[in-house]
């Protein structure tokens, strides 16, 4: 069965950092591209960053560019978000997801983990 576990959110103040984990069970990331998307209360989902495991190509938004760090675990089957420089509006659940595929393209995938909460306090 393939499963995506995310894990690493937590309480932080403003300023700080934390780093997000995503753990594939039943499948390696080889050929797959992984996303970290978050989704705050009354507000649209919003896909933070990319990564094609294929090339290492990473994709940002605007909103996470020079304070998020997504990259590739040493096991194949890891992937982080190292978040730097967190602001209040950064408070949201955090999902990890993957589809098969060489090329970060859009926020529809085919595998979601459940989501993990980080907030952030100023």
């Amino acid at each position: 069965e393939v499963q995506l576990q995310a894990s690493g959110g937590g309480l932080v103040q403003a300023g700080g950092s934390l780093r997000l984990s995503c753990a594939a069970s039943g499948f390696t990331f080889d050929d797959y591209v992984i996303g970290w998307l978050r989704q705050a209360p009354g507000k649209e989902r919003e896909g933070i960053s990319c990564i094609s495991s294929s090339d290492g190509i990473t994709h940002y938004a605007d909103s996470a560019k020079g304070r998020f760090t997504i990259s590739s675990g040493n096991a194949k089957n890891t992937q982080y978000l190292q978040m730097n420089s967190l602001k209040p509006e950064d408070t949201a659940v955090y999902y990890c997801a993957a589809s098969y595929g060489l090329v970060c393209s859009g926020d529809e995938y085919d595998y979601w983990g459940q989501g993990t909460q980080v907030t952030v306090s100023s």
